[in-house]
């Protein structure tokens, strides 16, 4: 997972044994115990023990301030811990003593001038580091990789769209970590992840990076204002005192899917995908996804279709492109499951591909990838189901995406407006939530001055006769004026159903074995202002 992210850290490590001879001058220490001490730090940062690697690195180089191979270890663990500041100053030193210091030091700063806008300086670090380092394949791949990010940055920068991206504010963004926003079709809650506490006595990830474990949070939307609320916790019975993560939510807001990684908890462990329901004003103790989408190997993300038929994921499981791939599995029921389909060449790489969120339309896939058609870092692409596969991924470009990293990206069922996470300058901390007003440019088809989409909602309730208990299972279709079905799904376990569509007129069938079935006309309306929601309950009699 993450190959680029981990690239400079590997490639220090090899090529410390491969140029071991150039690096003993520099690693002469004059109090013995640095020696022994750098060993311990070099394995601590291996293992991605980056503050407690930083601390020894620290202690080295307060005996040996004039040693530039210690600075430059000190400058790694900074960038790990997304301190750029102190990692160029570190870097910077370690290059005004020794310009020979570690080849590894202009990959670096190459990244970190890439991350201030500063491309042609960055395109410089990566040219001296591609002349001095070592000709392996994958060296040069990586850095072939940045150096068309660069370059994607300077083409997309020079022609901006016509969006205006806006911070969420103090209300919802805090000084720490907040990414992965999620959703509802009519755009009312938002769930997000973030990494601030809750407490003075919240636990951190000692073994990690030092942050706090991550949590899950929400906001309603104010009716009258627009605006969300303060965000809180969503439930004690979802976070917990390790990472918890939100991947996405579906789109009537009832379930949400959760990434868990916890080496106390077996099913939890090495990152697996879990689901709660929201029922009777509470969130469920969260389950497994288990097979076929859980596997022994690493799973980061589930995003599901309206009508709960269709899962997304991604994956690090045997079959794929390269590291994390998307792929997607078909439900029929409560336990038969398709076999997990790999989306393909067309929109997996060799890189990571992830963060997918599926377009309120049914047919179109946002996801992130750090690839060589990315700006910097990870950037938000889409893909269209048409005529039988996958289209080629388009960047969506600037200012959705920047020269930073960002995440994954929501749409509400009207396409007016957007939600991205995104670590991009002038932000409150680390990566920040920010809202795309999208109302002069669809996201969809790509076109300015399209506005909405045109989307709306649908839902009710499918109630027993009698009794008016909500009726599980029970089949709901629409059917066009064609009389041809474009959509179905079964209701859940509180008979409720949930379509977003185009507005028109419809045939409604509602069916359910021992009952007597219903057939109604509706007409659903749309709105190029707003979400246009239409809500049908109906009793079935037997």
């Amino acid at each position: 997972m993450f190959k680029i992210t981990t690239f400079f850290v590997l490639l220090s490590f090899l090529g410390f044994s491969q140029k071991e001879e150039r690096e003993k001058k520099g690693n002469v220490f004059s109090n013995t115990g640095d020696a022994t001490k750098m060993f311990s730090a070099k394995q601590k940062l291996m293992a991605g023990e980056y503050v407690s690697a930083l601390n020894s690195f620290r202690e080295v180089e307060k005996n040996n301030p004039g040693n530039a191979t210690v600075k430059y270890y000190v400058g790694v663990c900074y960038f790990n811990i997304n301190d750029k500041p102190k990692a160029k100053e570190s870097l910077l030193k370690a290059l005004e003593i020794n310009k020979e210091v570690k080849p590894e030091t202009h990959f670096l700063m190459g990244r970190i001038y890439q991350g201030e806008e500063n491309f042609d300086t960055a395109i410089q670090e990566y040219q001296i580091y591609k002349g001095i380092a070592a000709e392996d394949k994958e060296t040069k791949e990586d850095v072939e990789t940045y150096l068309s990010q660069c370059n994607n940055a300077k083409t997309f920068m020079a022609s901006p769209l016509p969006l205006e991206v806006v911070n969420l504010g103090i209300t919802i963004n805090s000084k720490y970590d907040d990414k992965n926003p999620c959703i509802t079709a009519d755009g009312s809650m938002l769930v997000f992840t973030t990494r601030r506490p809750e407490t003075t006595n919240d636990p951190t990830d000692i073994e990690g990076d030092g942050k706090y474990f991550e949590n899950i949070y929400l906001s309603y939307r104010d009716s009258n204002t627009k605006n969300f609320n303060k965000a809180s916790g969503i439930s004690s019975s979802i976070n917990s005192k390790s990472h918890d993560a939100c991947t996405s939510i579906s789109p009537d807001g009832k379930q949400l899917f959760i990434y868990y990684n916890s080496m106390n908890v077996k099913a939890k462990r090495g990152g697996n995908i879990f689901f709660s329901k929201f029922n009777n004003g509470k969130w469920k103790t969260p389950e497994s996804l288990s097979k076929p989408i859980n596997s022994s190997y690493w799973e980061g993300g589930v995003c599901v279709s309206a009508d709960g038929k269709r899962y997304f994921f991604s994956s690090e499981r045997p079959g794929g492109f390269g590291n994390s791939d998307i792929w997607m599995v078909e439900r029929h029921g409560k336990t038969e499951w398709t076999e997990p389909v790999n989306l393909g060449s067309d929109v997996n790489t060799s890189f990571d591909e992830a963060g997918m969120i599926l377009a309120p339309d049914g047919k179109t896939l946002f996801f992130c990838s750090n690839g060589p058609n990315s700006m910097g870092g990870y950037d938000v692409f889409k893909t269209t189901f048409d005529n039988g596969k996958w289209t080629i991924p388009v960047n969506l470009g600037y200012p959705i995406n920047s020269p930073s990293k960002e995440g994954q990206l929501s749409l509400s069922a009207d396409g007016l407006t957007a939600y991205i996470s995104s670590d991009r300058k002038g932000g409150f901390g680390e990566n920040d939530l920010y809202k795309i007003d999208v109302s002069n440019y669809s996201l969809l088809n790509g076109q300015k001055g399209a506005g909405g989409n045109g989307l709306s909602i649908l839902k009710g309730t499918i109630r027993e006769g009698f009794e008016g208990y909500g009726i599980q299972e029970a089949e709901v279709s629409l059917k066009n004026e064609q009389n041809e079905i474009i959509a179905s799904m079964l209701t859940n376990e509180s008979g409720e159903y949930f379509f977003t569509l185009i507005g028109g007129k419809y045939t409604l069938e509602v069916k359910k074995k021992g009952f007597q079935s219903i057939s109604e006309f509706i007409e659903l309306n749309s709105s190029v202002k707003e979400t246009t929601v239409l809500e049908k309950g109906y009793l079935l009699k037997k």
